[in-house]
């Protein structure tokens, strides 16, 4: 049996994961501390972070670097499922959570640990996320979450942190709090609470402003395989490394700014702003090359499980038994999904211009109006008929 003193606590440097290493250890008689740091593509020197966490109390403190395996295994998997939370967000955030959970229990069997913890609000989504990830993968480990039983204000949590000697460099020049990985940047909180605000320039930053974007446009091809985006304008790339370039050159041409009303799991609306420009021009070419190359009645059922796959991993169950049947329905559609989507970006906007796919469905000479037409035209009465006959007899009886 794993000791339920000895905890790994998912550790990201900020005000509420620095002031959880002395509560476990005051508070929640905590006697071993393991401070876990995932490196998602956040762009921080994680090495002070890391030096952070052993200076407030934690007995090791440790960075794992996650950044291809979070592009590969769930931000890639969102792209084929065209994952938009509410047909706006792609979840650039919400995918990092199964992978810091799955990271957790990986660390606390490594070091004998019986307890996770994180510093988790109780009015948030990421404490759901987190805490069904690891019941979900490991049920025997207890979870801990102090930010949910403290009930400090921002202010007192920072005092809390400064009685044992931890300082806090927060400052009031950007009042609001940022959620950043390689997928995405949610920026939320402070003045972005207030409806009547509108966002200035300062709270952006992997996007440019519409007026400081190229003035000509920028051409970008997109190559799929099976699926999954495999090279840029030519050139083949590992995940990271496209995901890298995509959200340098979709930023530069400020394609990605969300600015949305979403609906948390606990039953309340916030306000979020996102900046996701390479995860948004993946979903849209995706999704227009698998319009080429699938059948109607599958895109549409595809696109109502979209739906239910997008809201499960909003709502933490990337490991839970439908997630995972959706995506072996998922890979299925994907098989023919190879083929090349040619981008033109500008001022904010990214349109598709050219598509080519070895099995696209789209044939010239069955929609071409000129002479070497194939399509039968002479069927299409007879096929009126037949489709309009419930329609017509219904008609006919409710004159």
């Amino acid at each position: 049996m794993k000791p339920n003193d000895h905890v790994v606590l998912a550790y990201s440097g900020g005000v509420d994961t620095t002031a959880c290493i002395p509560y476990l250890r005051q508070e929640m008689n905590c006697q071993f501390i393991v401070a876990m740091t995932a490196d998602l593509g956040q762009g921080d020197e994680l090495e002070p972070i890391r030096q952070k966490a052993l200076q407030a109390g934690a007995d090791i403190a440790v960075v794992v670097d996650a950044k291809d395996r979070f592009v590969r295994e769930y931000g890639f998997p969102a792209v084929m499922a065209n994952a938009m939370y509410d047909l706006q967000y792609p979840l650039s955030s919400a995918l990092g959570r199964p992978l810091i959970g799955d990271l957790l229990v990986q660390t606390a069997n490594e070091f004998g640990c019986g307890a996770v913890a994180h510093g988790c609000t109780g009015k948030g989504n990421d404490q759901i996320r987190m805490d069904l990830t690891v019941a979900l993968l490991a049920p025997e480990l207890k979870i801990l979450a102090p930010a949910r039983e403290w009930g400090f204000s921002r202010s007192e949590t920072i005092a809390y942190s400064e009685r044992f000697g931890i300082s806090s460099h927060v400052t009031k020049e950007k009042p609001w709090a940022i959620d950043l990985n390689i997928l995405g940047r949610n920026i939320e909180a402070g003045l972005i609470e207030d409806l009547q605000w509108e966002p200035t320039e300062e709270v952006w930053n992997l996007t440019s402003a519409i007026e400081n974007t190229p003035s000509q446009p920028e051409y970008i091809t997109i190559h799929f395989e099976r699926g999954i985006p495999v090279a840029l304008d030519g050139k083949k790339m590992s995940p990271l490394n496209l995901m890298e370039q995509l959200n340098t050159v979709g930023g530069r041409h400020g394609i990605g700014r969300v600015d949305m009303i979403e609906n948390r799991v606990v039953g309340i609306k916030s306000r979020e702003l996102y900046e996701v420009p390479g995860q948004q021009i993946l979903i849209q070419a995706h999704r227009d090359l698998e319009n080429l190359v699938l059948p109607p009645d599958l895109l549409t059922q595809k696109s109502a499980l979209e739906i239910t796959y997008s809201r499960m991993i909003y709502e933490g169950l990337w490991y839970s038994p439908l997630k995972l049947a959706i995506d072996a329905f998922i890979l299925f559609t994907q098989q023919n999904v190879t083929g090349e989507i040619r981008l033109k970006l500008y001022k904010g906007n990214s349109k598709v211009v050219t598509r080519k796919a070895p099995k696209s469905m789209y044939r010239h000479e069955l929609v071409t109006y000129d002479s070497n037409c194939t399509f039968n035209q002479s069927s299409a009465e007879g096929f009126i008929d037949i489709f309009s006959l419930p329609s017509r007899i219904w008609s006919r009886v409710n004159a």
